[in-house]
This record gives structure tokens, C-alpha cells and sequence, in this order.
């Protein structure tokens, strides 16, 4: 089975949406930054990086933008996880016993409402899984945690709650990484990065490449490019694989409109977990 670096400590999202994909038989490997993904994955340590992209509640994640920037590796596939948050504690506690909760900011703040309903206290700390592991070292019976039910398991906390995230549709978008392309698929999405050139109409002319095609655009967003002052980088996903006919001549023609263009990778596309439940 491949090995596959993740950011956080076991029992972070990140690694459940690699067992969600390579399956429970998968050698995982916890990594303190995104960085740390790219390097492992670079210098052989691991097959597949796994990278949070976006959330559909919190939105991009802005520094793995950056890093797919800075780095060539491939994107391989992606993965939408459905983040179900739990609130755990240590075995034998009971809800009405807690009165602080640890977890990572962007946690607590998804969970900001149950919270309050409670009156709990909310307590930021570095990451999900990470805050269930200190809590089975050190214990404190009037601690709480929230945190993915496989961070429960790891550090044997017994869940309280489940499902206590405000909003019911979270969902976390990642992309598998690797040093080459995956075998062509039935279904595919192509990412890219790309900039124009400073003259109006620049990005109607370069999105129009895609829009006479009937190519569908799936992602665009704007982030500053940290080398040029007031020059900005637009990270675009589309439906289709790049040599897809109609695909293959719309980028030829962003390339001949654009001052730079950077190919991230086509890859199956996940299928969308939500499709049927709005």
C-alpha cells in the first residue's frame, strides 16, 4: 500500500479523507506543515501528499494555493470529505459535566452556535486531533473536545455528540498529490493557475476561451502574487481533461492571451457526496 503524508497529528480530517480514498490499509504519515506534504512527497519519503484545498463553509485554504504555486506536483484526484464534527471527552463524562471545549479555531467557530447554546466555553488550540491527544495525557474531566470521530478512536475519548457543526453542508475539498499524472478517467476536472496581461477585457478574453467551447467552469479565484506587487495569480477548475479536444484548445488559447500559465493537473473528479440532498 502507498504511504501518503497528511498535516496535523493522527487523527486529523486530513487522515480520514485519506482512508476515505486509498482505504483502511493505507501507511499514513503525519506531517507538522502543508509544506512538509510537498517535501515528503518530493524527496520519495512518500508516494501521495494529501492537501486541504477548500471548505465549503471557511473557503479556500490560502496557503496550499501558494504551495501548488511554488511546487510541480501533480494534482492526482480529488477527494470531498463531509466534516461531521464530535464533541468528545474522556470515558465516563457526561455532557452536563463539561464546561470548556479545546479545539482549532476554525473547529469552534463552525461549532460556534452549540456551543453557545450550552454555554460552553470555547478554547482555540492548534488542531482538531491534537487537542484529543493532549486531553487522553492529560486529562481534565471538565474538558471537552471537538474533533473527528477517528481521533476519538485513536485516543479513546468517548463521543458525547456527533454532528454538532452549525451549518449541515461542510465538506472539505482536497487534492491528492503526486510526481506524475494519473491514468486518464471517464470523468475528469483540469486545475490550473494563470495571469493576463494589464489591458482591459484581459480575463473576459482569457475566460472566453473556455466559454465558446461550452466547457464548464467549476473554481475561479483571484490571490496577490507574493512576488509582484498589485500583479495577481487566478487559480481556475474546469470540467473536462486537457486533452479533451475542446479542453487542449481553450488552454491553447489562455496560453496565447495570458502572461503565464502553470497546467496543476486533470484528474478524475470526485463524485459529489451532496448531489440529491439540497
Amino acid at each position: 500500500m502507498p504511504c501518503v503524508s497528511f498535516q496535523g497529528v493522527a487523527g486529523a480530517y486530513s487522515e480520514e479523507a485519506t482512508l476515505q480514498f486509498f482505504g483502511p490499509e493505507v501507511e499514513t504519515h503525519p506531517c507538522r506543515t502543508f509544506g512538509d506534504i510537498f517535501v515528503e512527497v518530493e524527496e520519495g519519503t512518500a508516494d501521495y501528499g494529501m492537501l486541504p484545498i477548500e471548505n465549503s463553509v471557511a473557503g479556500s485554504v490560502v496557503q496550499s494555493y501558494e504551495l501548488l504555486m511554488e511546487h510541480d506536483l501533480r494534482v492526482r484526484a480529488e477527494v470531498i470529505l463531509r466534516v461531521r464534527h464530535k464533541l468528545m471527552a474522556l470515558p465516563g463524562t457526561q455532557l452536563g459535566d463539561l464546561k470548556r471545549i479545546r479545539s482549532h479555531p476554525q473547529a469552534l467557530a463552525q461549532c460556534e452556535h452549540y456551543l453557545a447554546r450550552r454555554g460552553l466555553e470555547a478554547v482555540p488550540r492548534f488542531d482538531t486531533a491534537g487537542s484529543a491527544r493532549d486531553l487522553a495525557a492529560n486529562p481534565e474531566p471538565e474538558v471537552g473536545v471537538i474533533a473527528s470521530a477517528l481521533a476519538a478512536e485513536l485516543y479513546g475519548l468517548e463521543i458525547l455528540e456527533e454532528g454538532i457543526e452549525d451549518l449541515p453542508f461542510n465538506y472539505t475539498r482536497f487534492f491528492v498529490l503526486g510526481l506524475d499524472d494519473p491514468p486518464r478517467a471517464q470523468r475528469s476536472k483540469t486545475s490550473l493557475i494563470f495571469t493576463t496581461r494589464h489591458h482591459p477585457g484581459a480575463l473576459y478574453d482569457s475566460l472566453g476561451e473556455f466559454a465558446k467551447r461550452n466547457i464548464n467552469l467549476t473554481k475561479i479565484e483571484s490571490r496577490p502574487r507574493r512576488n509582484r506587487p498589485w500583479q495577481y495569480l487566478f487559480y481556475l477548475d474546469f470540467d473536462g481533461h486537457w486533452q479533451d479536444t475542446a479542453c487542449e484548445a481553450a488552454v491553447m488559447g489562455l496560453l496565447r492571451r495570458s502572461s503565464f500559465v502553470k497546467l496543476l493537473g486533470s484528474y478524475p473528479a470526485a463524485t459529489t457526496p451532496f448531489d440529491g440532498e439540497l
